[in-house]
């Protein structure tokens, strides 16, 4: 039980049901100020983990909750597979898929800080194929009705999904074909060849992938529309040219290494294989195995570092960089990124007249360094979620971390993630209702 006792405050718990990315509790001003320890809150999640964990739902799953000056409290159900006995916990690994893009983003905002990049400078600068870049007269449309670019791609555009470049996951049409035959592919999934999951050979390398997405037409101007893209993942490259070391290398210098970040990579080593979850798509509503621990693919080399999806992470580990940006760039007394470096990644960088966004249903006020921001009532949050189903979110206010750990492909396929919300919810109006 002393994983799940969460000491946090009335104010503190009321903000994890804003961090859960889902707006809806606006407390009086009184009752903010009231704040006082509080008696343990992980009642409904509790009842949510042991309800989502067991035959025929999922094999396990982590929560994770933090507050600065507490020990990280975790809430672990289940295996890291039905035919895996080994417990699921904090150390476990899961592919994190998209929370990579927060982690790329601070990782800009580094160089960004340090005046070696411009937020505002044309990546053409450091990648020069992308001096001339054209844009289809309609999105997903002819690949020859082309028309030259008015505005080119800024750092600023890559990070913020508003670069115009076209992404497999969400392009249709001959553009999508065009990306999966040139190996334009900035994620891996199994090494089974499964519909609507498998996309060809990719590319060898970073330079391979950003010359490839030179040569591609954009679907949108850049600047002008909130369009999810690969712009992270070409970000990698863009930091390789700026500091002369591999992504790779950058990333454990500057973020992985300081944050004490062990187990977090683009690879799995085969000692910390028995470690990795087992990944599942949902076929008609059933969870298939579609990578194993012992043959994942994430054991190899990957084709290419996938800035925007390639990251392998722990709840322990990833807990450590979300509370670093809640500690405004300090964790444990160590300082890993200057404070103005992450207000400036998680505030609102899209360009002025790009109108609201969606994703998954989900609107988009604001977008920072490749995690949503939250506005209104919401304000001061920041994260990002995966494609097998995690979420990690900070709330900038009160330092507060808040993720969930589960593997299933995709992750709208069950109503996992919404029930988290509404956990989170119901744990926070219980203790406002028992402290009035």
């Amino acid at each position: 039980m002393r994983n799940e006792r969460l000491l946090l405050g009335r104010r503190d718990a009321l903000r994890l049901v804003l961090i859960s990315g889902l707006g809806g509790i606006i407390a009086p001003n009184r009752v903010l100020a009231a704040a006082a320890a509080a008696p343990e809150l992980a009642g409904n999640l509790r009842a949510f983990a042991e309800k989502w964990v067991g035959p025929g739902k999922l094999p396990g799953m982590v929560i994770a909750l933090g507050l600065p000056g507490h020990e990280t409290r975790y809430i672990a159900r289940g295996t890291e597979g039905f035919i895996d006995a080994d417990a699921m916990e904090p150390d476990t690994l899961f592919r994190v898929y998209s929370m990579t893009k927060p982690v790329t983003g601070m990782a800009a905002m580094i160089l960004v800080d340090e005046a070696k990049i411009g937020l505002d400078q044309p990546i053409a600068d450091f990648l020069p194929k992308f001096t001339r870049m054209q844009v289809q007269a309609t999105p997903d449309g002819s690949l020859t009705d082309l028309k030259p670019a008015k505005t080119p791609i800024t750092v600023r555009h890559l990070i913020t999904h508003t670069s115009g470049l076209p992404y497999g996951i969400v392009q249709t049409g001959p553009i999508r074909d065009e990306l999966f035959k040139k190996g334009l592919i900035p994620g891996q999934v199994s090494r089974l060849s499964i519909p609507g999951l498998s996309r060809g050979d990719h590319v060898k390398g970073l330079k391979a992938f950003a010359d490839g997405m030179a040569a591609m037409p954009l679907v949108h101007e850049p600047g002008t529309r909130w369009s999810y893209s690969p712009g992270l993942d070409l970000m990698g490259r863009v930091i390789e040219v700026v500091t002369g070391q591999t992504f790779d290398a950058f990333l454990h210098d500057r973020l992985f290494g300081p944050l004490g970040m062990t187990s977090t990579g683009f690879r799995v080593s085969a000692g910390d294989a028995s470690r990795l979850a087992t990944n599942y798509g949902v076929f008609a509503g059933k969870l298939v195995p579609i990578d194993l621990p012992e043959n994942s693919i994430f054991l190899d080399e990957p084709a290419f570092l996938y800035g925007g999806a390639g990251l392998v992470s722990t709840p322990r580990d990833y807990d450590r960089f979300l509370r670093m940006i809640g500690g405004l760039g300090a964790l444990d007394g160590k300082r890993v990124m200057s404070e103005s470096a992450v207000r400036m990644g998680t505030s609102n960088l899209l360009p002025p007249e790009v109108p609201i966004g969606s994703i998954m249903g989900m609107s988009l006020n604001a977008f920072g360094a490749g995690g949503r921001v939250g506005t209104g009532a919401e304000a001061g949050i920041f994260g990002w979620s995966g494609a097998a189903g995690t979420v990690g979110m900070v709330d900038l206010r009160s330092g507060l971390t808040s993720a969930i750990y589960a593997q299933f492909m995709p992750p709208n396929a069950l109503e996992v993630l919404p029930e988290f919300q509404q956990a989170l919810r119901a744990d926070a109006m219980t203790l406002l209702e028992n402290r009035r």
